[in-house]
């Protein structure tokens, strides 16, 4: 039944009907130009109708079945912008279509518009049962032209020249509000994005709710799922999100303009959701300058994903992880259920240890809890730093069945409580440079003659 029904509807259920003064408003983007046969560039249309609905102060911007091709789309304060079921917004394969803004980071960058985009504003929903495609294949081509030496073998035709160019302010995120407050996403389907799909910037109180995110697995670069950036009181709840890149990744800013910036990740929870092979389940980093904490991901599934938990930095980033709690996971088919660096472009090139300064990153005070993970090829790895080791790490009744077992290096305070680690070769542990371990109730089924439970090597050099 249609909106403008439900007066009728309340007659006849013998209700009052809405007065013209509690009526809901609503604005159809029909009503101000859109034709919906996906052809016709609708981004004026589509912008006049919010327009028009946030200076009647707020209601809900109605989008009917239709294909609705646009560029960037702006929302604003106390609009809800809703896909009817059978609704699609395709986003435009023209880079002209989408506006450049200021960087958020105080370095006077300009980035490329997303296609949903809001600043500054707040009490903003994209809701429905509708879908919102970035049409991101000539993205991800244009991207594999314009980088030769990764994917060769680069432009051959005048036309391949030409689309490579196209990339020169890079590739729109499908969603994007910065510095907003009060942000709702739920019900719709996201796909295809040229690069990540919901990337909440700064934002506080911020609310997925069952939304579907899709992306080919391959050649679909860098199309995250959702990444809040420096963003407070997140929920990412009840959503299946299957991307070529993190299904969810928590990132606080890069280097010394994140740090400068000082906002972390915090008040994160991620609950209920099903992951599929992105190259991380959920993932912290590796931008995480800021620092991220208090984060809790529970009843999630993750299938097929390269990792399961992965949290990644390098020398030179700082900001601190910690209150990380993971709990009640099932995780199927990943081959790394757990990864957690401070070697995300490489390892130690010598014996050395770096001074501590503000471009060392921290990580502390992590549990993972009630985890299951069958059909890995190695349980875990934790790698910190000779002179910042990761501390104070408990894991609580998980059991994992891998090739091979965990590798703790650079850890300092590591407990293992009722966790069993079944391998098909080698120690269910190996330590290097680990102090304060407590190993007492590790256990396997599956002990191999002439190989121990915990074994403790020299780290290497390199």
């Amino acid at each position: 039944m249609s909106l403008q029904h439900l007066p009728l509807l309340g007659l006849l259920l013998g209700c009052a009907p809405l007065s013209a003064a509690t009526a809901p408003v609503i604005y159809s983007v029909r009503d101000t130009g859109a034709v919906g046969d996906g052809r016709q560039l609708e981004t004026i249309a589509i912008n006049q109708s919010i327009d028009a609905c946030a200076k009647a102060g707020g209601g809900t911007v109605y989008v009917p079945p239709g294909r609705y091709l646009t560029g960037t789309i702006v929302l604003q304060s106390h609009v809800t912008l809703e896909l009817d079921a059978g609704a699609t917004i395709l986003g435009s394969e023209n880079p002209d279509d989408y506006p450049s803004t200021k960087s958020v980071w105080g370095d006077d960058a300009e980035v490329m518009a997303p296609l949903i985009y809001a600043a500054d504003a707040e009490n903003i929903t994209i809701t429905g049962r509708g879908t919102i495609d970035g049409q991101g294949a000539i993205w991800w081509r244009r991207l594999r032209l314009n980088d030769p030496r990764k994917f060769p073998p680069g432009p051959q035709t005048p036309d391949d020249f030409a689309e490579a160019k196209k990339l020169s302010r890079g590739r729109p995120h499908l969603i994007r509000p910065v510095r907003c407050k009060d942000v709702v996403i739920a019900g719709v389907n996201l796909r295809n994005s040229a690069e990540w799909h919901v990337h909440p910037m700064l934002c506080d109180q911020v609310r997925i709710d069952g939304i579907t995110i899709t992306a080919p697995a391959t050649n679909a670069h860098n199309t995250d799922g959702i990444n809040p950036e420096a963003c407070r009181n997140v929920q990412i709840l009840n959503c299946r999100i299957d991307t070529g890149d993190d299904c969810v990744t928590l990132k606080s800013g890069s280097n010394e303009l994140g740090r400068r910036m000082g906002r972390p990740d915090e008040n994160i929870t991620i609950a209920n959701c099903v992951m599929y092979r992105g190259h991380g389940g959920v993932t912290i980093g590796s931008e995480m300058s800021g620092g991220v904490r208090n984060v809790v991901v529970t009843n999630c599934v993750f299938q097929g994903t390269d990792i399961g938990i992965r949290i990644k930095s390098q020398r030179g980033r700082g900001g601190v992880v910690e209150g990380v709690s993971v709990a009640n996971i099932v995780m199927l088919d990943v081959p790394t259920p757990f990864v957690i660096t401070t070697f995300y472009t490489g390892g130690d090139k010598s014996g050395e240890i770096h001074p501590v300064d503000e471009g060392t990153p921290r990580y502390r005070d992590f549990l993972f809890s009630n985890i299951t993970a069958r059909g890995a090829k190695i349980a875990g790895a934790i790698t910190g730093l000779r002179e910042m080791p990761v501390e104070n790490i408990t894991f609580s009744n998980v059991h994992v069945q891998a090739a091979t077992g965990f590798t703790c290096t650079n850890v300092r305070g590591i407990s293992f409580q009722d966790v069993v680690i079944d391998t098909d070769r080698g120690p269910a542990l190996i330590l290097r440079n680990a102090t304060e371990i407590d190993s007492a109730r590790l256990r396997t089924r599956t002990p191999h003659e002439g190989t121990p439970l915990v074994k403790a090597e020299a780290p290497p050099d390199g």
